[in-house]
């Protein structure tokens, strides 16, 4: 249940409201947040512009042309006195990835297992055990946020950052975990690596993942990685200074 003093909105510029539905970071929150950007689209129709979700709030940007903070701001107050959770059961596609753990792709395994008092046999069945939820996309095209770990997995971001993280790479950070669309600088912990083509600009949408699907990482052997077209070129073990 959301805390009672919450939700709130919070001006976001001429165009945007920002709804806090939350403070804490919760699988549950989502379901919520579903809910309320789907009545958003319902009832601002083409006076909404954009709306981007996160763990705990949902931006609502709308056109200042055709309607005023103002009013905006009341549609918002009647869409949350109003609003349920969406269904559990129904809400987001479910997506499979196979997954590679293994130090050549996944280079701090160890410093995982190390961190968390696990053996890396356990620490992969830990991570692949849980399905997961696609909170927000960002960082980069693609990038899909996911939680929640397992509290024993939860561990920091490395001090200083790859300049270059193999695309496809299978990272967790914090309470988080996400696979990386592209090569791109990055400093979660490398744990695998994935064969699935996160971002694709012929595909509808572009993202493989989508705010609300449910992700589940599926252990595969090397020779199954390589069948699916997995680059197997290791991720360096090394931080760049």
């Amino acid at each position: 249940m959301k805390p009672a003093r919450l939700p709130c909105l919070e001006r976001a510029g001429l165009d945007g409201w920002m709804v806090r539905l939350f403070d804490d970071i919760e699988e549950h929150n989502l379901l919520w947040l579903t809910a309320l950007a789907e009545a958003c689209e319902a009832v601002f129709g083409d006076d909404l512009l954009d709306l981007v979700p996160s763990y705990t709030t949902l931006l609502v940007v709308f056109d200042p042309f055709r309607i005023s903070p103002c009013e905006a701001r009341q549609q918002l107050i009647e869409i949350l006195d109003h609003l349920k959770p969406a269904d559990a059961a129904a809400s987001g596609a479910l997506h499979e990835l196979p997954t590679w753990y293994d130090p050549q792709t996944g280079p701090d395994l160890q410093r995982v297992a190390e961190l968390s008092g696990l053996s890396v046999a356990s620490v992969i069945e830990a991570h692949s055990s849980r399905e997961y939820r696609v909170f927000a996309l960002g960082f980069a095209p693609g990038f899909a946020f996911m939680g929640l770990l397992d509290p024993a997995l939860n561990c920091p971001r490395l001090d200083t950052p790859r300049q270059k993280v193999p695309a496809g790479s299978v990272a967790i950070a914090g309470q988080q975990t996400a696979a990386y669309p592209m090569v791109t600088p990055g400093g979660w912990n490398l744990i695998g690596r994935t064969p699935a083509r996160l971002f694709d600009r012929n595909r509808d949408g572009f993202s493989l993942l989508r705010v609300g699907d449910r992700v589940s990482f599926v252990p595969v052997d090397r020779a199954t990685f390589e069948a699916q077209g997995g680059n197997t070129t290791p991720a360096t073990g090394e931080v760049t200074k």
